[in-house]
């Protein structure tokens, strides 16, 4: 049976997406930044599931991704969930960034993790990622998110371009939802064609079992990207689209996230035994 990594796993469909394999009896790893309801996932079902705390915006998560598939037994597929979203009108510049260094720099940092973890060893694997039909075009309310969305599906693109040219056995799956009621929306306020998690899980699922190139959900929004693909930019730039109604701006969470005590130089000294 697969040995499955999820990175974004406390909430939302990375939570949901493991609890799901954790039932079936698959040997998953889980991390994020925030560990409490992974804990809770752990002492449900401890044969199966393995956590770490990992932040994919700081260096350590490398070292702390190959710690977590040594606790795991290996890595058969790698399923990248982690990402962060809101609106950013005023544009300030620190706010566009901060949604780039997890969206964009943690993507890439993770990823390239994965690839390099399957690839130097000539083992067979599978990377997944969720990014989002918001990748299919720019969107100026969700500036940032659409464009580090896009740069996320091009990447995949360049590795799997990569992968044939070094013989690397990686397959690559780019799961691409619509809105999904997460913690990243507004409670109460309604979504074009809004989703709920429990109706996006099994389509997560048989995307990444079937090895799916690219899995648009649900329907409704694979023809909608379709539509929307065809206008021209010079019509698109033009169009005002209201994300929610009622047109709320999605909650923006705190500017800096917390701070990892281990990327700490002065913590890792201070918290070392002292040699006798």
């Amino acid at each position: 049976m697969a040995r499955i990594i999820i990175m974004g796993a406390s909430s939302g469909m990375g939570l949901a997406t493991a609890e799901a394999l954790a039932k079936r009896g698959v040997k998953i790893g889980i991390a994020a930044r925030h560990t409490e309801t992974m804990r809770e996932l752990k002492e449900r079902y401890p044969d199966n599931v393995e956590y770490m705390s990992i932040d994919v915006t700081k260096p350590s998560a490398k070292e702390k991704l190959l710690e977590l598939i040594e606790k795991v037994g290996g890595m058969d597929i790698y399923f990248h969930v982690a990402g962060i979203g809101f609106e950013n009108l005023d544009l300030d510049p620190e706010r566009e960034v901060e949604i780039l260094k997890t969206n964009a720099c943690g993507f890439v940092r993770m990823i390239c993790v994965a690839y390099r973890y399957f690839r130097d060893r000539g083992h067979k694997g599978q990377i997944a990622a969720i990014t989002s039909v918001a990748g299919t075009n720019g969107i100026g309310r969700l500036s940032a998110y659409s464009s580090s969305k896009a740069l996320d599906q091009r990447y995949l693109i360049a590795l799997e371009q990569l992968a044939h040219a070094e013989g690397a056995d990686v397959r690559f799956t780019d799961i691409r939802p619509g809105w999904v009621k997460t913690p990243l929306l507004v409670p109460g306020d309604k979504y074009p064609m809004e989703m709920t998690v429990p109706y996006v899980i099994p389509q997560i699922l048989w995307a990444i079992a079937k090895e799916k190139r690219v899995h648009v959900i649900d329907w409704r929004w694979n023809v909608a990207v379709g539509l929307w693909r065809m206008i021209p930019d010079a019509i698109w730039t033009r169009i005002k689209m209201p994300i929610s109604k009622p047109d709320e701006p999605l909650p923006t969470p705190p500017i800096e996230p917390p701070v990892d005590p281990l990327d700490k130089p002065e913590a890792k000294k201070k918290d070392a035994p002292e040699k006798a």
